[in-house]
C-alpha cells in the first residue's frame, strides 16, 4: 500500500469525521506509511486526506494520548518510535493478558472454534514452506483473534488490541528474522495443543512464552539495526 492509498479515507456519514481521520492516521503509523520520527504537517495530511485541519488537528490530539505521536514545543508533531523501555512495558502487559486469554480459552472455547485454530495451525505451517509472509501475518493475526473471542471476556480483547497495535508496525520485520517465524509456528501449536486438552495452565504458560519470544525478537532486531 503506497501513501495515496493509505491516507485515502472513507466518508461515513454516521461516525465523527475525526474519528475517521484518526483511523486513517494510526493505520498508516501501524503499516509504517508514516514513519517513526517522520513529521506530521496538519495542512499537507490535511490536504491528502482531503479535510480540513481541524478532524486532523482532533485525531493528532488523541494519537498523542495513544503514544502513537509525540508532540515537541517549538519543533513540531512527530511519529513516535519505541523504546527499550516501552516494548518491556507493552509486552510485560501484554504477555500476562495474551496469558489469560489462552487460559480462558481452555476453559470456554467450542469445538469449532478449536478446530479453527488447529486449520489456521496447519495453514501457517503450509504457507511456511511457500515463505508467504503476508499470508502468515494475516493467519497470525486470526489465530490471535480467535483466541480472544474464545476467552469470551470483551474487555480483555480490547486491551490486547491497544496493546498489539502499538508493536504492529514492527512485525513483519520481526516475522522476517531469519528462525523466528518457524519457532512463531510452532508456539502456536504449543498453544493450541493446550486449549484442546482444557489444560488451564499449560495454555497459560505458552502463550506466555510465545509472548516473551516476541519480544525477544523485536529487542534483538532493534539492537541490531542501532
Amino acid at each position: 500500500m503506497n501513501r495515496k492509498e493509505a491516507l485515502t479515507i472513507q466518508f461515513d456519514s454516521n461516525r465523527p469525521l475525526g474519528e475517521l481521520v484518526y483511523e486513517v492516521l494510526r493505520d498508516a503509523i501501524v503499516n509504517q506509511i508514516l514513519k517513526p520520527g517522520e513529521r506530521l504537517m496538519e495542512t499537507e495530511l490535511a490536504e491528502e486526506i482531503g479535510v480540513s485541519r481541524t478532524p486532523v488537528r482532533e485525531a493528532i490530539r488523541k494519537l498523542e494520548l495513544e503514544n502513537y505521536v509525540v508532540m515537541i514545543p517549538r519543533k513540531g508533531t512527530y511519529v513516535a518510535g519505541l523504546s527499550i523501555k516501552d516494548i518491556n512495558e507493552v509486552f510485560e502487559i501484554r504477555g500476562a493478558l495474551e496469558a489469560q486469554a489462552a487460559a480462558l480459552a481452555a476453559q470456554r472455547a467450542t469445538q469449532e472454534e478449536i478446530e479453527e485454530m488447529q486449520r489456521i495451525v496447519f495453514l501457517g505451517s503450509a504457507h511456511w514452506e511457500s515463505s508467504d509472509l503476508q499470508k502468515i501475518i494475516e493467519l497470525d493475526t486470526n489465530f490471535h483473534e480467535l483466541i480472544y473471542a474464545a476467552s469470551r471476556n470483551n474487555r480483555l480483547q480490547t486491551m490486547i488490541k491497544d496493546l498489539r497495535e502499538q508493536v504492529q508496525r514492527f512485525r513483519t520485520k520481526t516475522l522476517a528474522v531469519p528462525g523466528r517465524l518457524k519457532f512463531a509456528l510452532h508456539e502456536h501449536k504449543r498453544i493450541v495443543e493446550a486449549i484442546a486438552e482444557r489444560d488451564v495452565a499449560a495454555s497459560r504458560k505458552a502463550a506466555w512464552e510465545h509472548i516473551e519470544s516476541a519480544e525477544n525478537a523485536l529487542l534483538d532486531l532493534l539492537s541490531y539495526q542501532r
